[in-house]
């Protein structure tokens, strides 16, 4: 074969494994920078203030609520919703009986909720476990007491 036919058939051939070895080359380079590249920041959990659910009137009525929040005294709005400020009122009520020891923190916990049995056979015929939950039993003793 003479010499220009040969050139003339590997050169093409040597451009082609050339371009080819390039393109993967690239492709390569390109994949590796990816997978060596900083990895995204981790996508961060939205953080607010978060409001538990604070109305807790433990079965009463509106009415029976209200009658609770007025025999709390201290400066009470009288809605009959049994809220936080509701809650820590009675808390600290509890606590200067010394029935409750917890954190005036205005949650209706097993805590508060002895307070209450405390509360509710001091001042009623209620004779109640002081178990701290707020069963069928204390819910009613808590009704009656407050249906005036």
């Amino acid at each position: 074969m003479d010499l220009r036919k040969r050139v003339t058939i590997v050169l093409p051939n040597a451009l082609v494994c050339a371009t080819a070895a390039v393109g993967i080359a690239a492709g390569s380079l390109a994949g590796a920078s990816a997978s060596f590249a900083a990895a995204p920041p981790a996508a961060r959990p939205v953080v607010g203030s978060v409001v538990p659910f604070a109305v807790n009137n433990l079965g009463l009525t509106t009415h029976e609520a209200e009658n609770w929040q007025r025999e709390l005294g201290h400066s009470l709005t009288v809605d009959g919703q049994l809220g936080t400020a509701s809650w820590e009122a009675a808390q600290e009520v509890f606590k200067s009986h010394g029935w409750y020891s917890g954190p005036i923190d205005g949650i209706a916990g097993s805590g508060t909720i002895k307070g209450l049995q405390h509360y509710l056979n001091s001042y009623g015929p209620y004779n109640l476990a002081v178990d701290g939950i707020a069963g069928t039993q204390t819910k009613a003793a808590f009704a009656d007491y407050n249906n005036y």
